[in-house]
Formats: structure tokens, sequence, C-alpha cells
């Protein structure tokens, strides 16, 4: 049945008080709000039937009521008004996001400190999608005669190296061999194709030599495998400690580990939709029932999208959490495309 305009009024104010106090709400408290315009008693009234009517939830007898699921959810859908950054605020996100370009996983760990910072919430950052990852320039630095460093200019930017020992000595002027050899054959190419070459490989060099390559060859095909994965970077889980709904150890403890272990887990927005906002049971695992997560989406080229999401309790600050992710993801896609960042002056679309 719809609401009344008088019901989602107080449904509107119930929210909002409880937002801010994390305390129960009484009629006294909304009539304040409504500067006298509805009476004590009209309240309560109004109070009883959204209750009845699953939109609000009276924790004892005499206490006042606090949102439920779906109270916050009409709230978010209809009720919560456009929340707009303040300078302050959005110098903060400004600075999180002026690293150099190639440097991805530093500007995203960066601005999710700075969002949580902002919302006082967990963030969790990570960067997912299509993208085939290739080698651009291989080096190899000898340590001793049996190991070496491999240096591994990926096609992002993204530099990688590991200390490999070898299962024979290799000869101050082998490495230098080997290096134009990988070089010659196993750049611009994806992990697969540089299995594929390595075979095609095995009766044209000497065994010693092969067996060297295919222990670099096998080291990059594996660091580009892992970087195509969604890599998930959490911070500001100690937060929650903070917080009235995680005063019970036990259970912040469980939301705590698996923000630390079942990243990959973690909601991210349907295709092609910028922002999704998922409140209490509407999160599919048993370790988000009681909280709620929005996570935004935004454009990082190459078939690549970003992905922030603010976990926190289900009396979340929804309007000042979504502005803060919109202008986020907003930055982020024009400072990989347009390489630039949100005006001052624009309000965040949210």
């Amino acid at each position: 049945m719809e609401l009344t305009d008088r019901k989602k009024q107080i449904l509107k104010a119930v929210v909002e008080d409880y937002v801010s106090t994390a305390e129960p709400v009484g009629s006294k408290a909304i009539a304040a709000q409504m500067g006298g315009r509805i009476s004590s008693a009209t309240i309560r009234n109004e109070l009883a039937d959204l209750v009845e009517q699953g939109y609000l939830e009276q924790p004892h007898t005499s206490a006042g009521r606090i949102p439920s699921p779906k109270g916050y959810r009409l709230y978010v859908n209809e009720l919560m008004e456009r929340q707009k950054l303040s300078v302050a605020e959005t110098e903060k996100l400004n600075a999180a996001l002026t690293l150099k370009m190639e440097e991805l996983d530093r500007v995203m760990a960066q601005a999710g400190k700075a969002v949580s910072a902002l919302a006082g919430y967990p963030v969790y950052t990570a960067a997912t999608g299509r993208k085939t990852f290739f080698a651009r320039h291989f080096e190899l630095l000898p340590v001793d005669e049996k190991s070496f460093i491999v240096v591994l200019l990926m096609g992002d930017n993204r530099v990688k190296s590991q200390l490999l020992r070898l299962q024979m000595a290799l000869s101050a002027d082998q490495a230098p061999a080997l290096a134009n050899l990988l070089n010659a054959h196993f750049i611009n190419c994806s992990a697969d194709e540089m299995s594929q070459r390595l075979l095609h490989m095995t009766d044209q060099l000497p065994p010693e030599q092969f067996l060297l390559l295919s222990q670099i060859v096998t080291y990059a095909a594996d660091t580009l495998d892992e970087a195509g994965r969604r890599e998930v970077q959490t911070v500001g889980a100690s937060r929650l400690l903070k917080l009235p709904e995680f005063q019970d150890a036990g259970k912040a403890h469980e939301l705590i580990s698996y923000l630390s272990d079942e990243q990959a887990e973690l909601p991210a927005p349907d295709e092609n939709a910028p922002m999704k906002i998922l409140i209490g049971p509407e999160n599919v695992s048993k370790a988000l029932v009681d909280t709620s997560v929005v996570v935004a989406s935004y454009d990082i080229g190459d078939d690549m999208r970003g992905l922030i999401g603010v976990v926190g309790p289900t009396r979340m600050d929804y309007a000042a959490v979504t502005a803060r992710l919109s202008y986020f993801a907003e930055g982020m896609s024009r400072m990989f495309g347009k390489k630039d960042l949100p005006s001052k002056k624009e309000e965040p679309t949210t």
C-alpha cells in the first residue's frame, strides 16, 4: 500500500534522526523536528502504522522506533535528498586522485583511505574487467651464478620483479642473450600466448637455455594471470569498533575477518550500473546481513572498471556516502579518460 506524504515525512525524520544518534526515535523528537505542525498523538498513530507495515521496528515496548531494512530502502529510493560535498571534502578527494596515471594501485589505495576517513566506515577498492595483460620489456639482473632478478615491465606500466633461484649456474654472458630472447619472442602477448610460444621453441634451443627460459616465462605468465584477477584492497576495518552496532566483539570480529579474508565476494554494481546500494538482508553474504554496502564503479579504460565500496551499519548516512562515492567515481573516470578532475563548483551526481 502506498504511504501517505505524512507517513513518508515521519519515516524520513526517523531515519535521519537514527542515523545521527543511533538511538530509537520517539514521537516527541519527531514533533520537534516538524516544528509542531503535527501533534505527538498523531505521530504515535502514524509510527504504529509504519511498524505494522514493516517500515519501522520497535526494539522495546516503551522505546522509540528504528528503521527496518524495508524503511531504509524506501528512504534511499524516494526520500533521500541529494547532498553536495563541501570544498574541504572535494579537496581531500582530489589530493588522493592526483598521483601518476600509471600508479593505479596507489591511486585507488589513497582515494580509498580518503573516502574511509570522510565516511567513517571501512572501504574496499578493486580493479576488474576483461583487459588482457602483456609484457612490454624484460630485464635480467644477475645476483650470483645461480640467481638473478627478473624485472618485468607490463603493458599498463606497472613494474614487477622477482628473485629467481636457478637450477643451474648462469654465466655472465648468458643473461644478456637470455634477455634478448625474451624481448624478441615474449613481449606484447598474453600469458596463454607466452606458453604457446615457449612450447614452439622446445626443439630450437639447447636444453640448458630452454630450462632457464622456461623458468622465466613461467614466472612472467603467472604474473600476468595474477594481474588480470580482481584484486581487492580494504582500508579502515577498525573503524567498525567505534560504532554502537559493533560493540559486540564477536560481531565486529566476524565482519572484520570477512573484509580481510573474503574480499573476492564483496559486492559490485550490476553491469553498466554506476552504483548499487544493498541494505541489510539484501546482501547475499551472511556476514553482511546486518550491514549496508554502497558500491560505485568507474571507467579505467582498456575494458577495465574500478570499484569502490563502503561497508557500514544499516544506520548509514546514505546521502553523504553516495555523494562521496559519486564524486570519487566521476573523478577517477575523468582522470583515466580526460585526465582532469571534477570542478569544485560542480554538484556530484548521485
